[in-house]
């Protein structure tokens, strides 16, 4: 989320217009790219298609790079980038719900939106489904335990935290070291292709 307002001296409603056209470009690729069709996305589960896996890596890294590179040169100040609050283990929970709402539905949110633009009645019943199991987490709040576990301090691993300050390294370092990771994952996605691949009739 790049501080257009703060940096480039954009008013919110062209932040907003800015917001929305990025939105419709990457839903658009999304789409041109396949991911609005839920066989493609499962097929990632089967190792048979990591096309996923490809450009979520991509993705960080280009987005990653970016931010060091601008941090680095004085362009941004990474203290005014939003970043999500760490909960450790409440995040790992929820990280393993939405992972298996994805192995089911053959969506995430993003893809279910994309699916939705273009008709599919599964991304539409994926969406649905999303909306109420938000409706329900939000009700949920209502159990102390459920609200005490999201809050959940887990060995000063909470509020806003980044890799880099919780390892106490340099954001260089991590930035090399997701690389490495990225390069790695990316082998081993042709490999698991290439062994995976359904036979041809």
């Amino acid at each position: 989320m790049f501080p257009l307002v703060d940096h480039l001296g954009f008013g919110t409603p062209t932040d907003y217009v800015i917001a929305f056209a990025l939105g419709i470009g990457f839903g658009f690729f999304l789409e041109r790219a396949g991911f609005g069709d839920a066989n493609k996305l499962a097929m990632q589960f089967y190792f048979r298609d990591m096309a996923v896996l490809k450009v979520m890596f991509t993705a960080i890294v280009t987005a990653m790079t970016g931010l060091v590179a601008l941090s680095s040169f004085g362009v941004l100040e990474m203290s005014s980038v939003y970043i999500n609050p760490t909960y450790l283990w409440p995040g790992i929970v929820g990280g393993l719900i939405m992972g298996a709402g994805f192995i089911v539905g053959g969506y995430c949110p993003g893809t279910a939106l994309v699916g939705v633009a273009t008709g599919k009645v599964d991304a539409i019943l994926s969406v649905a489904g999303g909306m109420l199991g938000m409706f329900l987490f939000a009700e949920s709040f209502q159990i102390p335990a459920i609200a005490r576990f999201y809050a959940m301090d887990t060995e000063g691993i909470t509020g806003r935290i980044t890799l880099p300050e919780w390892l106490g390294v340099r954001p260089g370092i991590v930035a090399f070291a997701v690389l490495v990771i990225a390069v790695a994952g990316f082998v081993a996605a042709e490999w698991a292709e290439k062994r995976f691949k359904p036979l041809e009739a």
